[in-house]
């Protein structure tokens, strides 16, 4: 990536990036949500949620703590 200034919330969320990977590949690889071949909107979003679904009755679930915390201090960059 190139070097720029970021948002702090982007930040821990680029730090953060290798959970959110990993929830993509357990929706698509276990709870089969990623099919191409939908004949109708109905029937991708019937997949969609029935995998969502699964995902919410897996035993162990991978978390991000994320907290926002707002002041009234003027930051200077």
């Amino acid at each position: 990536m190139k070097n720029c200034l970021m948002e702090m919330t982007d930040k821990i969320l680029l730090r953060k990036r290798s959970v959110i990977e990993t929830v993509n590949d357990e929706l698509k690889n276990i709870c089969q949500i990623e099919h191409s071949r939908h004949r109708s909107f109905g029937n991708f979003i019937s997949n969609l949620v029935a995998g969502l679904i699964a995902y919410s009755f897996f035993p162990k679930k991978p978390s991000i703590k994320f907290e926002m915390e707002y002041s009234n201090q003027i930051a200077c960059f």
